[in-house]
Protein backbone atom coordinates (compact mmCIF):
# COMPACT_ATOMS: atom_id res chain seq x y z
CA UNK A 1 0.00 0.00 0.00
CA UNK A 2 1.58 3.53 -0.99
CA UNK A 3 1.63 6.40 1.45
CA UNK A 4 -0.96 8.32 -0.16
CA UNK A 5 -3.37 4.96 -0.28
CA UNK A 6 -2.46 4.97 3.26
CA UNK A 7 -3.51 8.28 3.60
CA UNK A 8 -6.99 8.09 2.45
CA UNK A 9 -7.74 4.45 4.16
CA UNK A 10 -6.94 6.09 7.29
CA UNK A 11 -8.29 9.60 6.49
CA UNK A 12 -11.13 9.17 3.89
CA UNK A 13 -12.36 5.65 4.29
CA UNK A 14 -15.36 6.40 6.32
CA UNK A 15 -16.10 9.89 6.66
CA UNK A 16 -19.92 10.10 7.50
CA UNK A 17 -19.22 7.45 10.37
CA UNK A 18 -16.25 9.36 11.76
CA UNK A 19 -18.23 12.68 11.80
CA UNK A 20 -20.68 11.82 13.72
CA UNK A 21 -19.03 9.56 15.60
CA UNK A 22 -16.43 12.52 16.62
CA UNK A 23 -19.65 14.55 17.52
CA UNK A 24 -20.97 11.91 19.87
CA UNK A 25 -17.51 11.62 21.46
CA UNK A 26 -17.22 15.56 22.08
CA UNK A 27 -20.64 15.55 23.58
CA UNK A 28 -19.33 12.80 25.93
CA UNK A 29 -15.96 14.47 26.88
CA UNK A 30 -17.12 18.02 28.19
CA UNK A 31 -18.72 16.43 31.54
CA UNK A 32 -15.60 14.30 31.75
CA UNK A 33 -12.91 16.67 31.37
CA UNK A 34 -14.41 19.13 33.58
CA UNK A 35 -14.61 16.26 36.52
CA UNK A 36 -10.83 15.46 36.06
CA UNK A 37 -10.28 18.76 36.14
CA UNK A 38 -11.84 18.76 39.71
CA UNK A 39 -10.21 15.77 40.77
CA UNK A 40 -6.98 17.10 39.78
CA UNK A 41 -7.64 20.65 41.52
CA UNK A 42 -7.46 23.05 38.63
CA UNK A 43 -9.71 24.85 36.84
CA UNK A 44 -12.70 23.24 34.25
CA UNK A 45 -10.37 24.72 31.50
CA UNK A 46 -7.66 23.27 31.99
CA UNK A 47 -9.05 19.63 31.45
CA UNK A 48 -11.24 20.83 28.35
CA UNK A 49 -7.88 22.59 26.78
CA UNK A 50 -6.03 19.23 27.35
CA UNK A 51 -9.14 17.20 25.69
CA UNK A 52 -9.18 19.04 22.99
CA UNK A 53 -5.61 19.22 22.09
CA UNK A 54 -4.61 15.83 22.55
CA UNK A 55 -7.54 14.54 21.13
CA UNK A 56 -6.66 16.60 17.58
CA UNK A 57 -2.77 16.22 18.02
CA UNK A 58 -3.51 12.38 18.42
CA UNK A 59 -5.17 11.93 14.78
CA UNK A 60 -2.68 13.37 13.04
CA UNK A 61 0.45 11.75 14.60
CA UNK A 62 -0.70 8.89 16.71
CA UNK A 63 -0.44 4.87 15.83
CA UNK A 64 -4.11 3.66 16.11
CA UNK A 65 -6.83 5.27 14.17
CA UNK A 66 -10.26 5.42 15.56
CA UNK A 67 -8.85 5.53 19.08
CA UNK A 68 -9.46 8.86 21.43
CA UNK A 69 -7.14 10.29 23.65
CA UNK A 70 -7.64 12.87 25.63
CA UNK A 71 -7.38 14.19 29.75
CA UNK A 72 -8.11 11.31 31.83
CA UNK A 73 -8.53 10.52 35.27
CA UNK A 74 -5.36 7.97 35.39
CA UNK A 75 -3.67 11.18 35.03
CA UNK A 76 -5.96 13.20 36.99
CA UNK A 77 -5.27 11.44 40.53
CA UNK A 78 -1.31 11.40 40.02
CA UNK A 79 -1.04 15.35 39.69
CA UNK A 80 -3.11 16.49 43.16
CA UNK A 81 -0.29 16.84 45.23
CA UNK A 82 1.70 18.74 42.41
CA UNK A 83 -0.57 21.17 42.08
CA UNK A 84 -1.71 21.69 45.87
CA UNK A 85 1.87 22.07 47.04
CA UNK A 86 3.63 23.76 43.44
CA UNK A 87 0.56 25.26 41.47
CA UNK A 88 -1.00 24.95 37.91
CA UNK A 89 2.12 25.75 36.50
CA UNK A 90 4.26 23.37 37.85
CA UNK A 91 1.56 20.57 36.39
CA UNK A 92 2.45 22.54 32.67
CA UNK A 93 5.91 22.04 32.86
CA UNK A 94 5.04 18.45 34.38
CA UNK A 95 3.14 18.13 31.09
CA UNK A 96 5.83 19.35 28.92
CA UNK A 97 8.32 16.79 30.86
CA UNK A 98 5.74 13.82 30.29
CA UNK A 99 5.75 14.40 26.66
CA UNK A 100 9.45 14.57 26.40
CA UNK A 101 9.84 11.27 28.34
CA UNK A 102 6.94 9.32 26.37
CA UNK A 103 8.44 10.49 22.86
CA UNK A 104 11.96 9.18 24.42
CA UNK A 105 10.24 5.89 24.91
CA UNK A 106 9.11 5.50 21.22
CA UNK A 107 12.99 5.15 20.94
CA UNK A 108 13.33 3.14 23.29
CA UNK A 109 10.78 0.57 21.86
CA UNK A 110 8.69 0.77 25.41
CA UNK A 111 5.89 -0.65 23.02
CA UNK A 112 7.83 -4.17 23.34
CA UNK A 113 6.54 -4.30 27.06
CA UNK A 114 2.82 -4.90 26.09
CA UNK A 115 3.93 -8.62 25.12
CA UNK A 116 4.39 -9.16 28.87
CA UNK A 117 1.01 -8.67 29.79
CA UNK A 118 -1.01 -11.57 28.88
CA UNK A 119 -4.72 -11.89 27.84
CA UNK A 120 -5.86 -12.26 31.46
CA UNK A 121 -4.71 -9.31 32.60
CA UNK A 122 -6.59 -7.63 29.69
CA UNK A 123 -9.08 -9.03 30.23
CA UNK A 124 -9.59 -7.79 33.96
CA UNK A 125 -8.13 -4.27 32.70
CA UNK A 126 -11.10 -4.38 30.67
CA UNK A 127 -13.60 -5.95 33.29
CA UNK A 128 -12.55 -3.16 36.03
CA UNK A 129 -12.56 -0.43 33.73
CA UNK A 130 -16.17 -0.81 33.19
CA UNK A 131 -16.73 -1.13 36.62
CA UNK A 132 -14.90 1.84 37.04
CA UNK A 133 -16.94 4.11 34.28
CA UNK A 134 -20.37 2.76 36.00
CA UNK A 135 -19.10 3.67 39.41
CA UNK A 136 -18.18 7.35 38.18
CA UNK A 137 -22.08 7.62 36.96
CA UNK A 138 -23.21 6.85 40.69
CA UNK A 139 -22.95 9.99 41.52
CA UNK A 140 -25.59 11.64 39.16
CA UNK A 141 -27.81 8.49 40.30
CA UNK A 142 -28.25 9.86 43.73
CA UNK A 143 -29.75 11.99 45.87
CA UNK A 144 -31.33 13.11 42.74
CA UNK A 145 -34.67 13.54 41.76
CA UNK A 146 -37.10 11.39 40.37
CA UNK A 147 -37.31 12.22 37.01
CA UNK A 148 -33.35 11.82 36.53
CA UNK A 149 -33.99 7.66 36.30
CA UNK A 150 -36.75 8.27 34.13
CA UNK A 151 -34.73 10.33 31.74
CA UNK A 152 -31.53 7.86 31.96
CA UNK A 153 -33.96 4.90 31.33
CA UNK A 154 -35.55 6.83 28.44
CA UNK A 155 -32.11 7.60 26.72
CA UNK A 156 -30.99 3.64 27.23
CA UNK A 157 -34.08 2.90 25.32
CA UNK A 158 -33.27 5.49 22.83
CA UNK A 159 -29.63 3.54 22.78
CA UNK A 160 -30.93 0.50 22.36
CA UNK A 161 -33.76 0.03 20.31
CA UNK A 162 -32.93 3.44 17.88
CA UNK A 163 -30.75 1.01 15.38
CA UNK A 164 -33.79 -1.24 15.02
CA UNK A 165 -35.00 1.51 12.83
CA UNK A 166 -31.86 3.21 11.67
CA UNK A 167 -28.29 3.01 12.05
CA UNK A 168 -27.77 5.84 9.82
CA UNK A 169 -27.27 8.44 12.90
CA UNK A 170 -25.41 6.92 16.14
CA UNK A 171 -28.53 6.24 18.68
CA UNK A 172 -26.51 8.13 21.17
CA UNK A 173 -26.74 11.35 19.37
CA UNK A 174 -30.00 11.19 18.81
CA UNK A 175 -30.51 9.96 22.63
CA UNK A 176 -28.55 13.58 23.48
CA UNK A 177 -30.52 15.49 21.36
CA UNK A 178 -33.74 14.12 22.22
CA UNK A 179 -33.39 14.54 26.13
CA UNK A 180 -31.78 18.00 25.83
CA UNK A 181 -34.57 19.23 23.34
CA UNK A 182 -36.99 17.85 26.33
CA UNK A 183 -35.36 19.12 29.45
CA UNK A 184 -35.09 22.58 27.78
CA UNK A 185 -38.74 22.98 26.53
CA UNK A 186 -40.35 22.02 29.79
CA UNK A 187 -37.41 23.25 31.78
CA UNK A 188 -37.14 19.37 33.51
CA UNK A 189 -35.53 19.79 37.32
CA UNK A 190 -32.43 17.78 36.37
CA UNK A 191 -28.57 18.18 36.81
CA UNK A 192 -27.22 19.70 33.50
CA UNK A 193 -23.73 20.11 32.61
CA UNK A 194 -23.04 23.77 33.38
CA UNK A 195 -23.82 22.39 36.97
CA UNK A 196 -19.96 20.71 36.98
CA UNK A 197 -18.58 24.04 36.35
CA UNK A 198 -18.10 26.98 34.35
CA UNK A 199 -17.23 26.54 30.91
CA UNK A 200 -14.18 28.44 29.15
CA UNK A 201 -15.42 31.32 26.94
CA UNK A 202 -11.98 31.83 24.71
CA UNK A 203 -9.58 30.00 22.81
CA UNK A 204 -6.40 28.05 24.13
CA UNK A 205 -3.21 30.17 24.26
CA UNK A 206 0.63 29.38 23.17
CA UNK A 207 3.00 29.80 26.53
CA UNK A 208 5.59 29.14 28.05
CA UNK A 209 4.74 27.95 31.75
CA UNK A 210 5.36 30.26 34.37
CA UNK A 211 8.05 28.97 36.73
CA UNK A 212 11.51 29.33 37.30
CA UNK A 213 13.64 27.36 34.75
CA UNK A 214 16.00 25.62 37.43
CA UNK A 215 17.33 22.33 38.53
CA UNK A 216 15.08 22.55 41.44
CA UNK A 217 11.72 22.99 39.40
CA UNK A 218 13.51 19.33 37.53
CA UNK A 219 13.47 18.32 40.85
CA UNK A 220 9.97 18.71 42.07
CA UNK A 221 8.30 17.69 38.33
CA UNK A 222 10.86 14.91 37.51
CA UNK A 223 9.14 12.34 39.39
CA UNK A 224 5.57 13.67 38.47
CA UNK A 225 6.46 13.19 34.55
CA UNK A 226 8.27 10.09 34.99
CA UNK A 227 5.34 8.44 36.88
CA UNK A 228 2.85 10.24 34.59
CA UNK A 229 4.56 9.20 31.82
CA UNK A 230 4.44 5.60 32.60
CA UNK A 231 0.68 5.24 33.24
CA UNK A 232 -0.11 7.03 30.17
CA UNK A 233 1.71 5.14 28.13
CA UNK A 234 0.19 1.70 30.12
CA UNK A 235 -2.82 2.94 29.93
CA UNK A 236 -2.71 3.92 25.83
CA UNK A 237 -1.09 0.60 24.84
CA UNK A 238 -3.95 -1.31 26.74
CA UNK A 239 -6.51 0.60 24.82
CA UNK A 240 -4.67 0.37 21.16
CA UNK A 241 -4.62 -3.95 22.15
CA UNK A 242 -8.72 -3.48 22.83
CA UNK A 243 -9.31 -1.49 19.97
CA UNK A 244 -7.20 -3.58 17.49
CA UNK A 245 -9.82 -6.38 18.81
CA UNK A 246 -12.76 -4.27 18.99
CA UNK A 247 -12.31 -3.50 15.05
CA UNK A 248 -10.09 -6.66 14.05
CA UNK A 249 -7.36 -4.57 12.40
CA UNK A 250 -3.94 -3.78 13.33
CA UNK A 251 -2.09 -0.59 14.47
CA UNK A 252 1.39 0.52 14.97
CA UNK A 253 2.13 0.61 18.87
CA UNK A 254 5.63 2.52 18.07
CA UNK A 255 4.01 5.31 16.48
CA UNK A 256 1.45 5.63 19.20
CA UNK A 257 3.97 5.80 22.07
CA UNK A 258 5.85 8.72 19.78
CA UNK A 259 2.08 10.55 18.62
CA UNK A 260 1.13 10.31 22.83
CA UNK A 261 4.97 11.89 23.80
CA UNK A 262 4.01 14.91 20.97
CA UNK A 263 0.36 15.79 22.25
CA UNK A 264 1.24 15.77 25.70
CA UNK A 265 4.35 17.84 25.07
CA UNK A 266 2.41 20.41 22.82
CA UNK A 267 -0.80 20.63 25.53
CA UNK A 268 1.54 21.49 28.43
CA UNK A 269 2.12 24.86 26.26
CA UNK A 270 -1.56 25.36 25.71
CA UNK A 271 -2.91 25.06 29.47
CA UNK A 272 -3.46 21.49 29.19
CA UNK A 273 -2.97 18.76 31.49
CA UNK A 274 -1.58 15.43 30.54
CA UNK A 275 -3.44 12.52 29.15
CA UNK A 276 -3.79 9.22 27.61
CA UNK A 277 -6.06 6.74 25.74
CA UNK A 278 -9.92 6.61 26.56
CA UNK A 279 -11.16 3.42 26.57
CA UNK A 280 -14.91 4.66 27.42
CA UNK A 281 -14.76 6.76 24.64
CA UNK A 282 -13.01 5.06 22.47
CA UNK A 283 -15.62 2.35 22.38
CA UNK A 284 -18.09 4.84 22.42
CA UNK A 285 -16.04 5.80 19.10
CA UNK A 286 -15.96 2.37 17.56
CA UNK A 287 -19.80 2.03 18.55
CA UNK A 288 -20.79 4.85 16.87
CA UNK A 289 -19.40 3.85 13.95
CA UNK A 290 -16.09 5.68 13.87
CA UNK A 291 -12.75 4.23 12.56
CA UNK A 292 -10.59 6.62 11.26
CA UNK A 293 -8.39 9.42 12.62
CA UNK A 294 -10.99 11.87 11.10
CA UNK A 295 -13.31 11.03 14.33
CA UNK A 296 -10.81 11.88 16.66
CA UNK A 297 -9.83 15.44 14.79
CA UNK A 298 -13.67 15.99 14.73
CA UNK A 299 -14.43 15.05 18.61
CA UNK A 300 -11.27 17.39 19.44
CA UNK A 301 -12.36 20.52 17.25
CA UNK A 302 -16.27 19.66 17.76
CA UNK A 303 -15.28 19.77 21.62
CA UNK A 304 -13.77 23.69 21.19
CA UNK A 305 -16.75 24.66 19.37
CA UNK A 306 -19.33 23.75 21.62
CA UNK A 307 -17.64 24.46 24.41
CA UNK A 308 -16.35 28.63 23.03
CA UNK A 309 -18.96 29.19 20.77
CA UNK A 310 -22.06 26.76 22.23
CA UNK A 311 -21.41 27.04 25.82
CA UNK A 312 -24.55 28.35 26.89
CA UNK A 313 -26.27 25.69 24.89
CA UNK A 314 -23.73 22.96 26.08
CA UNK A 315 -24.48 23.95 29.73
CA UNK A 316 -28.03 22.79 29.46
CA UNK A 317 -27.41 19.29 28.40
CA UNK A 318 -29.21 17.54 30.96
CA UNK A 319 -26.30 14.69 32.77
CA UNK A 320 -28.74 12.13 32.49
CA UNK A 321 -28.31 11.91 28.78
CA UNK A 322 -24.77 11.54 29.37
CA UNK A 323 -24.80 9.21 32.28
CA UNK A 324 -27.04 6.80 29.54
CA UNK A 325 -24.36 6.49 27.24
CA UNK A 326 -21.65 6.00 29.79
CA UNK A 327 -23.74 3.26 30.82
CA UNK A 328 -24.13 1.86 27.45
CA UNK A 329 -20.40 2.36 27.58
CA UNK A 330 -19.99 0.09 30.78
CA UNK A 331 -21.78 -2.50 29.73
CA UNK A 332 -20.26 -2.75 25.95
CA UNK A 333 -16.89 -2.63 27.70
CA UNK A 334 -17.41 -5.41 30.20
CA UNK A 335 -15.97 -8.87 28.97
CA UNK A 336 -19.26 -10.56 29.45
CA UNK A 337 -17.67 -14.07 28.36
CA UNK A 338 -15.38 -13.95 31.21
CA UNK A 339 -17.91 -14.35 33.95
CA UNK A 340 -18.70 -17.86 31.85
CA UNK A 341 -15.10 -19.14 31.41
CA UNK A 342 -13.92 -18.39 35.08
CA UNK A 343 -15.35 -22.31 34.78
CA UNK A 344 -13.80 -23.57 31.71
CA UNK A 345 -10.43 -21.46 31.49
CA UNK A 346 -7.37 -22.61 34.23
CA UNK A 347 -7.37 -21.21 38.00
CA UNK A 348 -4.68 -19.62 37.16
CA UNK A 349 -5.76 -17.86 34.46
CA UNK A 350 -9.34 -16.74 36.18
CA UNK A 351 -7.21 -15.90 39.31
CA UNK A 352 -4.88 -13.38 37.44
CA UNK A 353 -8.02 -11.94 35.64
CA UNK A 354 -10.07 -11.55 38.92
CA UNK A 355 -6.77 -10.13 40.73
CA UNK A 356 -6.33 -7.09 38.13
CA UNK A 357 -10.25 -6.45 38.57
CA UNK A 358 -10.21 -6.14 41.93
CA UNK A 359 -6.54 -4.20 42.52
CA UNK A 360 -7.98 -1.64 39.91
CA UNK A 361 -11.38 -1.16 41.55
CA UNK A 362 -9.73 -0.93 44.90
CA UNK A 363 -7.33 1.55 44.19
CA UNK A 364 -8.78 3.36 41.49
CA UNK A 365 -5.51 2.73 39.82
CA UNK A 366 -4.92 1.48 36.70
CA UNK A 367 -1.13 0.98 36.67
CA UNK A 368 -1.35 -1.25 39.94
CA UNK A 369 -4.06 -3.49 38.92
CA UNK A 370 -2.09 -4.32 35.66
CA UNK A 371 1.11 -4.26 37.50
CA UNK A 372 -0.53 -6.77 40.37
CA UNK A 373 -1.27 -9.11 37.14
CA UNK A 374 1.42 -9.38 35.51
CA UNK A 375 3.56 -10.35 38.06
CA UNK A 376 0.96 -13.02 39.38
CA UNK A 377 0.96 -14.07 35.83
CA UNK A 378 4.99 -14.14 35.26
CA UNK A 379 4.72 -16.14 38.66
CA UNK A 380 2.37 -18.83 37.62
CA UNK A 381 4.55 -18.90 33.89
CA UNK A 382 7.39 -19.28 36.00
CA UNK A 383 5.84 -22.15 38.62
CA UNK A 384 4.34 -23.80 35.52
CA UNK A 385 7.62 -23.87 33.16
CA UNK A 386 9.84 -25.33 36.39
CA UNK A 387 7.65 -28.11 37.50
CA UNK A 388 8.29 -29.21 33.50
CA UNK A 389 11.69 -29.46 34.90
CA UNK A 390 12.85 -32.99 34.59
CA UNK A 391 16.06 -34.92 36.13
CA UNK A 392 16.62 -38.33 36.00
CA UNK A 393 19.85 -41.07 36.22
CA UNK A 394 21.48 -44.58 35.47
CA UNK A 395 23.81 -46.45 37.49
CA UNK A 396 26.67 -48.00 35.11
CA UNK A 397 27.39 -52.08 35.21
CA UNK A 398 30.04 -51.76 37.07
CA UNK A 399 28.84 -49.65 39.61
CA UNK A 400 31.34 -47.17 39.65
CA UNK A 401 29.29 -44.57 37.12
CA UNK A 402 26.14 -42.38 36.89
CA UNK A 403 25.08 -40.68 33.83
CA UNK A 404 22.18 -37.96 35.04
CA UNK A 405 20.20 -36.83 32.09
CA UNK A 406 18.52 -33.55 32.38
CA UNK A 407 15.15 -32.31 30.59
CA UNK A 408 14.08 -29.19 30.92
CA UNK A 409 14.08 -25.14 31.51
CA UNK A 410 16.91 -24.69 34.60
CA UNK A 411 16.52 -21.13 35.94
CA UNK A 412 15.54 -19.29 39.18
CA UNK A 413 12.91 -21.37 39.87
CA UNK A 414 13.85 -24.82 38.76
CA UNK A 415 17.00 -24.56 40.66
CA UNK A 416 16.31 -26.20 43.65
CA UNK A 417 14.89 -29.42 41.87
CA UNK A 418 18.25 -29.42 39.88
CA UNK A 419 20.28 -29.54 43.19
CA UNK A 420 18.17 -32.14 44.98
CA UNK A 421 18.28 -34.34 42.27
CA UNK A 422 22.15 -35.47 42.78
CA UNK A 423 22.87 -37.46 45.56
CA UNK A 424 26.84 -36.54 46.89
CA UNK A 425 27.31 -39.14 49.45
CA UNK A 426 27.80 -42.09 46.82
CA UNK A 427 30.39 -43.65 46.22
CA UNK A 428 31.58 -43.33 42.57
CA UNK A 429 34.89 -42.70 40.57
CA UNK A 430 32.51 -40.53 38.10
CA UNK A 431 29.42 -38.84 37.22
CA UNK A 432 28.19 -37.50 33.99
CA UNK A 433 25.32 -34.89 33.85
CA UNK A 434 24.56 -34.50 29.87
CA UNK A 435 22.51 -31.31 29.24
CA UNK A 436 21.62 -31.42 26.00
CA UNK A 437 17.61 -32.08 26.47
CA UNK A 438 18.13 -28.96 28.98
CA UNK A 439 18.54 -25.30 28.28
CA UNK A 440 20.27 -22.91 31.04
CA UNK A 441 18.49 -19.33 31.42
CA UNK A 442 20.59 -17.08 33.98
CA UNK A 443 22.98 -16.73 36.16
CA UNK A 444 21.19 -18.86 39.15
CA UNK A 445 21.00 -21.92 36.69
CA UNK A 446 24.84 -20.84 35.91
CA UNK A 447 25.56 -20.88 40.17
CA UNK A 448 23.58 -23.75 40.90
CA UNK A 449 25.51 -26.08 37.93
CA UNK A 450 28.50 -24.84 39.71
CA UNK A 451 27.84 -25.80 42.92
CA UNK A 452 27.16 -29.50 41.92
CA UNK A 453 29.87 -30.23 40.30
CA UNK A 454 32.48 -28.58 43.01
CA UNK A 455 30.35 -30.49 45.43
CA UNK A 456 31.19 -33.92 43.29
CA UNK A 457 34.96 -32.82 43.35
CA UNK A 458 34.88 -32.18 47.13
CA UNK A 459 34.01 -35.64 47.34
CA UNK A 460 36.75 -37.11 45.29
CA UNK A 461 34.18 -37.83 42.10
CA UNK A 462 35.23 -37.49 38.27
CA UNK A 463 32.39 -34.69 36.86
CA UNK A 464 31.87 -34.51 33.04
CA UNK A 465 29.36 -32.12 31.73
CA UNK A 466 28.11 -32.88 28.20
CA UNK A 467 25.47 -31.78 26.02
CA UNK A 468 25.24 -27.90 26.51
CA UNK A 469 23.90 -26.31 23.92
CA UNK A 470 24.68 -23.30 22.23
CA UNK A 471 23.47 -20.86 24.11
CA UNK A 472 23.84 -22.67 27.39
CA UNK A 473 26.96 -22.84 26.61
CA UNK A 474 28.18 -19.22 26.13
CA UNK A 475 26.30 -18.39 29.40
CA UNK A 476 28.38 -21.11 31.43
CA UNK A 477 31.83 -19.65 29.80
CA UNK A 478 31.02 -16.38 30.74
CA UNK A 479 29.51 -16.30 34.49
CA UNK A 480 30.19 -20.47 35.90
CA UNK A 481 33.71 -21.04 37.73
CA UNK A 482 33.62 -24.52 38.12
CA UNK A 483 36.22 -24.83 35.37
CA UNK A 484 38.66 -21.92 36.59
CA UNK A 485 41.31 -21.96 39.28
CA UNK A 486 40.51 -21.12 42.94
CA UNK A 487 36.67 -22.70 41.96
CA UNK A 488 36.90 -24.24 45.43
CA UNK A 489 37.16 -21.46 47.14
CA UNK A 490 34.62 -19.49 45.45
CA UNK A 491 31.71 -21.63 44.88
CA UNK A 492 30.53 -20.68 48.69
CA UNK A 493 29.29 -17.13 47.63
CA UNK A 494 26.99 -19.15 45.32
Amino acid sequence: MTRLQLLRQEWLSNPRGDILAGIVVALALIPEAIGFSVIAGVDPAVGLYASFSIAVIIALVGGRPGMISAATAAIAVLIVPLVRDHGVQFLFAATILMGLIQFAGGFLRLHILMRYVSRSVITGFVNALAILIFMAQLPELTNVTPITYVLVAAALAVIYLFPRLSRTIPSPLIAIVVLTSLAIYFDIDVNRVGDMGLLPTTLPVFLLPDVPFTLETLRIILPYSLTMAAVGLLESLLTAQIVDDLTDTRSNKKREVHGQGIANFITGFFGGMGGCAMIGQSVINVKSGGSGRLSALVAGTTLLFLIVVLGPLVAKIPMPALVAVMIMVSIGTFSWTSIKNLKVHPWQSSLVMLTTVVVVVATHDLAQGVLAGVLLSGIFFASKVSQIFRVSSELSGDGLVRHYRIRGEVFFASVETFQNAFDFREVLDKVVIDVSAAHFWDISAVAILDKVMLKFRREGTEVELVGLNEASATLVDRFALHDKPDAELSVSGH
